[in-house]
């Protein structure tokens, strides 16, 4: 299989296990957006609204009534920043890391049991492709050359109309 092909099917299958995994969410959940931010604070800890925007590829003002919410719902905390007190760092709440939890386990239990049809070696597999989709998300470096299925590639262009 060509690189592009791989890159096309890679992420036709990260969008679609995404999108199932979104459906497998409890009812009422908190939205995308939200949950993200608390698992970053989860993840990373104590962190600032720019960290945390950057980090989601996102402007801060973009954020602002996402963190207002969830600071209200009590599943955050803002705290002046010790080392630049105009600044602000948010953590999460004992609340928040629960309700993080849940949410988490709904996702992961439908997860486990489609994975109990793999073999050991599949699941060693997955695993390592998970490792490797992370770092390819956490790349902070710009994409150089022509975008796959952008104008100047008519291959993958063509072959992502008859996907």
């Amino acid at each position: 299989m060509e690189r592009l092909e791989v890159v096309a099917e890679t992420r036709r299958a990260v969008m679609s296990l995404a999108r199932r995994l979104r459906a497998e969410r409890p009812a009422g959940a908190l939205s995308s957006t939200k949950v993200s931010v608390l698992g970053r604070l989860y993840r990373h800890g104590p962190s600032t609204p720019t960290q945390i925007a950057a980090a989601e590829h996102q402007q801060p003002q973009s954020l602002t009534r996402v963190f207002a919410e969830l600071e209200s719902e009590g599943l955050i905390a803002r705290r002046p920043s010790e080392r630049d007190r105009r600044a602000s760092v948010l953590e999460l709440t004992g609340a928040g890391r629960e309700l993080l939890m849940r949410d988490m386990a709904a996702r992961d239990r439908w997860l486990a049991a489609a994975m109990e049809r793999l073999n050991e070696t599949e699941i060693q597999v997955i695993g390592l492709a998970a490792r490797l989709l992370a770092a390819l998300a956490d790349d902070r470096r710009p994409a150089t050359g022509p975008r796959p299925g952008g104008p100047s590639d008519g291959r993958l262009a063509e072959k992502e109309r008859l996907a």
